[in-house]
């Protein structure tokens, strides 16, 4: 059986379990005698084009499952968007160091890299097999059922809203807290899991799949507050208007500020708290509540420590064994993919990388409620075995009533 080195990197923003995916394919390399070699690229591409690579194969097995259990790319990763001339210079490396197989955790770009990278190689007649392994908290790509790193962060979502929820009971106002999402909402609608009661909130729920008009918002926030007393509302970064144009550019604009982009070009949505606070002063102004709060998730939702999802985790693992699987004795390159089966049990494909490269997935109708401020209950069947066996519940004092003796 001929020689096999393995490379793997991380790419795009770090998760909760994007370790176990890493580690999973580190430990199944060590089963199969044809292995030689198995190193890490540090910074995900850069670090390929760089040299700077590290040799997992002599990481204790004690030590890759402490980093198994840790957040964030352990490899550390990058934003880098390789175009055809910076894939060339992949491969360059790769027949370098006589690389026969590279596994590329992450997410939409990453994938797409993958298909350019085992494109060149085939032209340039070097045997190399492409394995994507998939990772996003977005839950964004396409023929998966979910992501591994989306039911960590969806579970940080619902336990946050349902902490903020409480807060707001306990002192009625306004409570607004936007959540990551450019262009699918399946992080912020998690939020409707933090919810028991039927008057918990979060009580609106707006997402990029949907046109956000601003007049119908402060509609819904006024019935609602006027209806409960308070109101508790999750928003997606990405919400726009009929146009596309990005609410948060529109705010910031008016307001009189500048619209900061990333290298790509595209609006810098994360890195601000923008659009809460834009928002939380539209609902002072135009309804004259004067208790309103917000708050923007940004990155915390990505890598927290200690609120990690079982299932998120065991699978993510079994995603990296698969991957190094596939890779040793499939017959083609692709991506891996998570296929729902039964009530719910999981199993891995092997899609062509075409198929998922450089797509977004969105939520699905059937996962929105026709108000466009909900979600139905088709999306929580569908998320609540993702969150974990061991989800913590509120819970309420019964209120049982003393009678009054003065009047």
């Amino acid at each position: 059986m001929p020689e096999a080195r393995i490379l793997i990197a991380q790419g795009g923003g770090p998760t909760a379990v994007i370790n176990q995916s890493l580690v999973g394919a580190v430990l199944a390399a060590q089963r199969f005698p044809e292995v030689t070699a198995v190193y890490g690229a540090r910074h995900g591409v850069r670090g390929i084009v760089d040299e700077d690579f590290v040799d997992l194969a002599r990481e204790t097995p004690q030590q890759l499952e402490a980093v198994a259990a840790t957040p964030a790319s352990a490899l550390g990763s990058t934003r880098d968007k390789p175009d055809l001339a910076y894939c060339r210079a992949i491969l360059k490396v790769l027949q370098a160091h006589g690389i026969s197989h590279f596994l590329y955790i992450g997410g939409n770009d990453s994938s797409d890299t993958v298909r350019i990278v085992s494109d060149e190689a085939r032209q340039a007649g070097h045997a190399l097999r492409c394995i994507h392994v998939p990772k996003t908290i977005d839950n964004d790509l396409v023929g998966n059922d979910h992501t591994p790193g989306y039911a960590s962060a969806a579970r940080f979502v619902a336990q946050a809203f349902a902490g903020a929820n409480l807060d707001n009971a306990a002192l009625p106002g306004v409570y607004l807290g936007v959540v990551m999402g450019r262009h699918a909402g399946f992080l912020t609608a998690a939020a409707a899991l933090g919810a028991r009661y039927p008057d918990d909130g979060p009580h609106l729920v707006y997402l990029p799949e949907r046109v956000f008009e601003r007049e119908r918002f402060l509609a819904d926030v006024r019935a609602t507050h006027q209806r409960l007393g308070r109101c508790v509302i999750a928003v997606s970064e990405g919400i726009h208007d009929a146009s596309g144009e990005p609410i948060a550019a529109q705010l910031v604009q008016q307001a009189g500020g500048g619209v900061e982009r990333d290298a790509h070009g595209n609006l810098q949505l994360s890195g601000t708290g923008a659009l809460a606070d834009l928002l939380c002063d539209l609902i002072k102004d135009q309804l004259k509540i004067k208790r309103v709060r917000g708050d923007t998730f940004g990155y915390l939702q990505r890598s927290f420590l200690g609120c990690v999802s079982d299932v998120d985790q065991r699978e993510a693992r079994e995603v990296g064994e698969t991957a190094l699987q596939f890779a040793l004795r499939g017959d083609r390159d692709g991506s891996v993919a998570i296929q729902r089966c039964g009530d719910y049990a999981v199993r891995y494909e092997l899609l062509p990388l075409e198929a998922v490269a450089g797509k977004t997935r969105v939520m699905e109708d059937v996962f929105i409620a026709d108000s466009g401020n909900a979600v139905t209950d088709a999306f929580r069947q569908y998320l609540r075995p993702l969150l974990g066996s061991d989800m913590p519940q509120a819970h309420r004092l019964r209120g049982h009533p003393v009678a009054k003796l003065l009047g």
